[in-house]
């Protein structure tokens, strides 16, 4: 876990993708529960984030 907040914090390409990855993933599950209408409201938008993310930390160092 040490290793995950020190990626987090030297911008490493490894913990922010992994981070955005989960954050799409978060996204597609809010999309798919039919329950809280809430989460289904804001479920584009987290996984339009994570995907912008993911784009953008793609360009960090390794």
């Amino acid at each position: 876990m040490s290793n995950f907040i020190k990626g987090l914090t030297t911008f490493r390409r490894g913990p922010w993708e992994m981070l955005a990855s989960i954050l799409i993933s978060v996204g597609v599950v809010m999309l798919m529960q039919p329950f809280v209408m809430v989460l289904f409201t804001y479920s584009f938008i987290v996984t339009l984030t994570g995907t912008v993310m993911f784009l953008i930390v793609s360009h960090f160092p390794e």
